[in-house]
C-alpha cells in the first residue's frame, strides 16, 4: 500500500482521523495569491468555496499528486502523471465497474454526478479514450479551484458543468448515458433530492438499455439508510448489487456501499473477483442476499426523503 493510501482506505474517501497530518503530506502553507509553486516543492493550497475550506495537499512521494480536502474530509485524490493511480478503495470499485460497463478501450458515454477533483473522469479518459464524459458539480468554487491547479488534458473529451445534479440528470436526454456515476455529497451527507425513488426513475431514464447506475453510499448497521436506498431501485431496476467491505457489511462500522442498478444482468463473478482482489478485499452481494438485506424496506418518495446519515465522527477526515 503506498503511503497515500494509509490516509485513503476505506472510508467515503478516508479511514479514521489520525490526530497530526499525515506525514508523507507536505508542511501547511502556501503563496499570498493562492497558487502553486511547479518550479518548487510542491506545497499545499487552502481556499474558501461554496461548500467551505478546500484543501489541495500535495503527496511528497508522488511529485503531481494531490489530496483534496473540503471541510477536513478527504474527497478526491488525482495523480496528474498516472490517472489510473486510484488511492481510495471505494474509487478503485467504481473504476471496476467502469472496466467492466464494455468490452476493453471501447469508449463510454458517461455522466457523473459529483466532480471532486475528477479522478475518475481522468481515469476513464486515460483506459478509454475517446469516450465522452459529463461531469456535474454544484460548488463553482471548487471547480474554479481543480481548473487553475489540476487543469484537465486537452482534447480529453471530460465536460464539467456546474449545476445541481438532480437538475442536471433531469434535463439530460433520455437513454444518453451508458453510465451514471454518482458520488455527490453535501459535506459528508448525500443531499435528499438524491435519495428519493424519483431520483431513481430519472437515472433510469437517461440510461440506455444496457446501461449501469453506480453511486457511492455510506451507511452502518442497522442500514435504514441503505436500504431504502436499494428498494428505491429495485422498484425501477431488474438487477441490483452492493459492493462493501465485509466489516461494513457485518455492521461493523461506518464506511461506503457502492450500490449497482440496472435493466441488463450485471457482471457480478468479474467484480467479485476485482474487488476481491483489492488492497482492502470486498464483496459483491446480489440476488437472494440483497433481497434479504432489503427485508421490509419501502421506496421513498421526495416528500418524505431524507440524506444519508452523518458519519460517527473521525470517520471521514483527515487530521
Amino acid at each position: 500500500m503506498t503511503t497515500a493510501a494509509r490516509i485513503a482506505t476505506r472510508g467515503h474517501a478516508a479511514a479514521p482521523a489520525r490526530t497530526a497530518t499525515p506525514a508523507h503530506l507536505a508542511t501547511p502553507a502556501q503563496w499570498d495569491d493562492g497558487t502553486v509553486d511547479t518550479a518548487a516543492e510542491p506545497i499545499p493550497v487552502t481556499r474558501t468555496v461554496d461548500c467551505g475550506t478546500a484543501k489541495l495537499l500535495p503527496d511528497v512521494d508522488r511529485p503531481r499528486a494531490w489530496l483534496l480536502t473540503v471541510d477536513g474530509a478527504p474527497q478526491s485524490y488525482v495523480d496528474l502523471d498516472a490517472p489510473t493511480h486510484l488511492e481510495f478503495e471505494y474509487v478503485r470499485r467504481l473504476a471496476h465497474v467502469l472496466d467492466q460497463a464494455a468490452p476493453e478501450s471501447r469508449p463510454l458515454d458517461v455522466l457523473h454526478l459529483g466532480g471532486g477533483a475528477l479522478t475518475l473522469p481522468r481515469y476513464l479518459a486515460a483506459t478509454r479514450p475517446h469516450s465522452r464524459q459529463d461531469v456535474v458539480e454544484a460548488d463553482r468554487g471548487l471547480l474554479a479551484l481543480v481548473a487553475e491547479q489540476l487543469p484537465l488534458p486537452d482534447g480529453c473529451g471530460i465536460t464539467v458543468h456546474a449545476e445541481d445534479a438532480r437538475t442536471a440528470l433531469e434535463a439530460a436526454p433520455t437513454a444518453g448515458a451508458d453510465v451514471i456515476v454518482a458520488d455527490v455529497f453535501g459535506g459528508s451527507r448525500v443531499p435528499a433530492q438524491l435519495t428519493s425513488v424519483e431520483y431513481a426513475r430519472a437515472a433510469a431514464r437517461v440510461l440506455r438499455t444496457d446501461g449501469c447506475y453506480a453511486a457511492n453510499l455510506a451507511d452502518s448497521a442497522p442500514f435504514g439508510f441503505l436500504r431504502s436506498q436499494l428498494a428505491n431501485f429495485a422498484t425501477v431496476f431488474a438487477h441490483l448489487a452492493l459492493i462493501a467491505e465485509p466489516s461494513v457489511l457485518r455492521g461493523r462500522r461506518f464506511g461506503n456501499a457502492v450500490l449497482l442498478a440496472s435493466h441488463a444482468e450485471l457482471p457480478v463473478a468479474a467484480l467479485a473477483r476485482r474487488t476481491a482482489a483489492d488492497a482492502f478485499p470486498a464483496r459483491v452481494e446480489h440476488g437472494a442476499a440483497l433481497r434479504r438485506l432489503i427485508g421490509d424496506a419501502v421506496p421513498v418518495h421526495d416528500d418524505a426523503a431524507v440524506p444519508s446519515p452523518v458519519p460517527p465522527e473521525g470517520a471521514f477526515s483527515v487530521g
